[in-house]
C-alpha cells in the first residue's frame, strides 16, 4: 500500500494575519458576553454596563528588541504603551495589565528590577494597574507577553469595520521616525561590533531615537474625542505601517480609500535621515512601522471638529470598494496602495540585521 506523504505548508506562505485567519476560522462564539473576538485591535466583552476590551501583545528577544541598544528600563515601559496603545484604537480607556516574562540565567535580579522599573513608569504615566502576570526560565533571550484590559460605553466603542465611503481618512502625529530611529541604532551596533573602540554616534537624534526605544500612546487623542463630541467611525493603532493599517481597515469596512501623499506627515529629522539611508521618505512613513500614532476616518460632519485636534493630521477620503486602496502621489500618479511593512513568519530576517542602503 501506498503511503501518502502528509501535506506540508509552509507558515510564510500565508503571513501572520493569513495564518490567523486560517486557525482560527472554525471557532464559533459561544457566551453571550463575547462582543469581538479575533480581527481589530482588542477583544470587546460585554459585562453588563460597559464593555471590557482586552489586547495581548507578544515579545521575543532577536525578534521585537535587541538589548546591545535597547535599554531594559524603556524596554519594560515600551512593552506596556505597545498595548495600551491598541486599547486606546478601540476608543477606550486602559485601566489594567498583566506582565509575564521568561528568563534566561544572564538576567539578574537587578536587570529584572531595572525592566520592571520601566513597566512601573508606564502604569504611572498612563493610569492603569499592574495586576498579575507570569514568570518562568527560558533556554535563551528574554520573553515578554503583556495583556492589556481597558473600558467603554457601548456607545463610544469603535470597531476597524465602520468606515463609510465619503469619510475623512485622518492620523495623529508623525510617521516613519521609529524606523529610522532603528536603522541608526542598527547602524551603529554593527559599527561597534566590527570596530569595539567606535563610540556611537547618537548626537543629534534624540527624536528618531525616542521614537523607536520609547514610544507613547495617544491617550490625548481619545481625550480629546470625548471633549469634542466626537467618535470615529474606524479606528486602528499603526503598529505595522500606515499602508497595512489603511488596508485593514479598508478590508473590515468592505470600502476602498486614497491616501494623499502630500498630506501624510514626516517629521523633518526624518525625511533627512531617510534621505541619508537613501530611502524614501513616504515609503518609510508607509511601511516603516512601530509608530503608534492613530489611523481613523470620521464622518464629514465632524470635519470642523477635528482640525481643531493637536497633532491631527487629515490625509485622505474613504472610497467605494471598487475603487481599490491607493496613492496619490505628489507627482499627480495613483498606485494601488500595497503593504510593505514588518511581515512575521519570514524567516530572512532573523539572519540579515543589516540597516538599509537602498529604497524599500
Amino acid at each position: 500500500m501506498e503511503k501518502k506523504e502528509a501535506q506540508r505548508t509552509e507558515i510564510g506562505k500565508l503571513g501572520e494575519f493569513g495564518l490567523i485567519d486560517k486557525i482560527t476560522q472554525d471557532f464559533q462564539l459561544v457566551d453571550p458576553t463575547t462582543v469581538k473576538a479575533v480581527g481589530d485591535d482588542a477583544a470587546v466583552i460585554d459585562h453588563g454596563g460597559k464593555l471590557t476590551v482586552i489586547s495581548t501583545d507578544f515579545l521575543l528577544e532577536g525578534i521585537h528588541f535587541d538589548l546591545m541598544y535597547q535599554p531594559l528600563k524603556h524596554l519594560g515601559y515600551k512593552a506596556v504603551v505597545v498595548n495600551l496603545s491598541d486599547i486606546y484604537a478601540m476608543n477606550a480607556i486602559p485601566s489594567q495589565i498583566t506582565f509575564s516574562m521568561g528568563l534566561s540565567n544572564r538576567f539578574s535580579v537587578e536587570s529584572v528590577e531595572e525592566l520592571y522599573a520601566g513597566v512601573r513608569a508606564a502604569c504611572q504615566n498612563y493610569d492603569v494597574d499592574l495586576i498579575g502576570g507570569d514568570t518562568t526560565s527560558s533556554r535563551q533571550g528574554l520573553v515578554i507577553s503583556v495583556t492589556a484590559l481597558g473600558h467603554v460605553s457601548k456607545d463610544d466603542i469603535v470597531y476597524r469595520s465602520g468606515a463609510k465611503a465619503g469619510d475623512i481618512v485622518c492620523v495623529t502625529g508623525d510617521l516613519g521616525a521609529a524606523y529610522l530611529g532603528l536603522q541608526i541604532l542598527e547602524r551603529e551596533k554593527q559599527l561597534f561590533m566590527a570596530h569595539p573602540d567606535i563610540q556611537p554616534d547618537l548626537e543629534g537624534q534624540q527624536y528618531l531615537i525616542g521614537r523607536e526605544l520609547k514610544p507613547e500612546a495617544r491617550r490625548d487623542s481619545i481625550e480629546y474625542f470625548r471633549k469634542a463630541g466626537v467618535k470615529p467611525t474606524a479606528m486602528i493603532d499603526i503598529s505595522d505601517g500606515l499602508a497595512s493599517e489603511i488596508l485593514h481597515i479598508c478590508k473590515s469596512s468592505g470600502v476602498g480609500a486614497f491616501i494623499e501623499e502630500s498630506k501624510v506627515p514626516i517629521h523633518p529629522d526624518a525625511e533627512q535621515m531617510a534621505l541619508k539611508f537613501k530611502l524614501d521618505p513616504i515609503t518609510c512613513a508607509l511601511s516603516g512601522g512601530e509608530d503608534y500614532e492613530l489611523l481613523f476616518t470620521v464622518d464629514p460632519g465632524d470635519l470642523e471638529k477635528v482640525r481643531y485636534m493637536p497633532s491631527v493630521y487629515i490625509i485622505g477620503e474613504i472610497v467605494d470598494r471598487k475603487d481599490g486602496v491607493t496613492l496619490h502621489s505628489s507627482g499627480g500618479n495613483i498606485h494601488p496602495m500595497k503593504a510593505q511593512g514588518w511581515k512575521h513568519f519570514t524567516w530572512e530576517h532573523l539572519y540579515d540585521n543589516q540597516p538599509p542602503t537602498e529604497s524599500l
